[in-house]
């Protein structure tokens, strides 16, 4: 049968419970108690084909009754009147009659009195956080065992605003750089709370970004180069990992920059006279801008002949617009016929590009229509190592 039975009735509390709704309301000071839950029972046509399956129903839901326990549920009834069976009460609804009822017929008396010492706590020491506490109670009472680092974290953020140290510098009794990694997700919410707008850098969003949304030193970007002419090398090395403001201030005495993101390509690239590599642009290919000896040189891009790739390049010549392209033309891509992939769907671009030459934007266009064949992909490390140096041997002698 699907009459609503006495587990029915537990179920109905427990939802509540994990909706958040009883500890929000204790939060927030709302009544929702006496509360009535549904109750589903039969019908005339039931009673009169199955009187005895009603009986032991009703038997069942007297025995889980407030008046039975001294806790829990109590049931209305009504008389109804039978062709075959007579005059007989039947329950027509269950009522909880208080939240004392509830949490214990649900046995949740224990965590919501310890979600009570949290709230009150966290309250005392940041009224702001009353909202948060209604909203996530049960997020609140996963984290018990942590409140007092919690808050702790909270007022040194709220009496240090964006401090300007590392993790690893902050000095919080009883709070160690692990706490904060493991619980950056929390403590969004929570510092989000309980910090002045001026604090926090909104555009800096997620877990990862923690550090600077809220004003800490971070690891600063890297550079990866590689001399590719000995005459060029710098206090005799030729490969340099580099802080993004040492870069800036590099100026080597080269003529060809070649840009690559890829890690082999940047350490097998060959030879080529007064040139470097860069590879590992941990920064982006934005901040290139911001390298001032790059606008002297010669730079060539060399990435996947691929939609991603050509949007890449469009974007590098935002910030350097004399960015030529490098093994991204059709020639090499038809010579590699064989080494074709297939581009990820996700990773596909099909809006406009407007830095493209026309030779690279009627590839481009092909790629996008699928002209060649369905979603056409050539990575740059599938290209022949031969046909690398017969290009670079051209681009030296030009």
């Amino acid at each position: 049968m699907t009459w609503t039975r006495a587990a029915g009735l537990r179920e109905q509390l427990l939802k509540r419970w994990y909706r958040g709704e009883i500890l929000r309301a204790r939060v927030l000071g709302e009544e929702q108690f006496p509360l009535q839950l549904r109750l589903k029972r039969p019908d005339s046509k039931q009673m009169g084909e199955d009187f005895g399956a009603v009986r032991d129903w009703v038997r069942e839901l007297c025995a889980g009754e407030r008046s039975q326990l001294g806790y829990g549920y109590e049931l209305q009834w009504q008389c109804h009147n039978h062709r075959v069976h007579g005059r007989n009460d039947l329950p027509v609804a269950a009522v909880v009659p208080s939240e004392a009822d509830a949490l214990r017929l649900i046995g949740k008396k224990e965590a919501a009195a310890r979600f009570d010492r949290i709230s009150r706590y966290a309250l005392q020491r940041f009224p702001e956080l009353r909202n948060w506490l209604a909203r996530r109670p049960l997020t609140a009472l996963d984290y018990a065992a942590e409140w007092e680092q919690l808050l702790a974290v909270l007022d040194y953020f709220r009496a240090n605003p964006r401090p300007g140290l590392y993790l690893r510098q902050l000095d919080i009794p009883g709070v160690d750089t692990k706490f904060i990694e493991a619980r950056r997700k929390l403590l969004i919410e929570l510092l989000d709370c309980v910090l002045p707008e001026s604090a926090i850098n909104h555009q800096a969003a997620g877990a990862r970004r923690f550090a600077e949304r809220y004003g800490l030193a971070q690891e600063p970007a890297q550079v990866r180069l590689r001399l590719l002419d000995d005459t060029c090398a710098i206090a005799g090395l030729s490969d340099l990992t580099l802080i993004a403001e040492e870069f800036r201030r590099l100026d080597p005495d080269v003529d060809t920059v070649f840009i690559t993101e890829n890690k082999v390509n940047g350490l097998a690239f060959p030879a080529h006279p007064r040139a470097l590599v860069i590879f590992g642009l941990g920064y982006g290919l934005e901040r290139l801008a911001e390298v001032p000896w790059l606008m002297r040189t010669r730079v060539l891009y060399w990435g996947d002949i691929d939609t991603h790739g050509f949007a890449i390049l469009d974007r590098l010549r935002r910030s350097l617009p004399h960015a030529e392209s490098l093994l991204m033309d059709r020639a090499t891509l038809e010579a590699h016929r064989s080494l074709w992939t297939s581009e990820p769907a996700e990773h596909r671009f099909g809006g406009e590009l407007e830095r493209l030459s026309p030779a690279e934007a009627a590839l481009f266009a092909d790629l996008c229509a699928d002209s060649l064949g369905e979603r056409v992909r050539l990575e740059q490390e599938r290209i022949g190592f031969g046909w690398v140096q017969g290009r670079l041997e051209m681009l030296a002698a030009s």
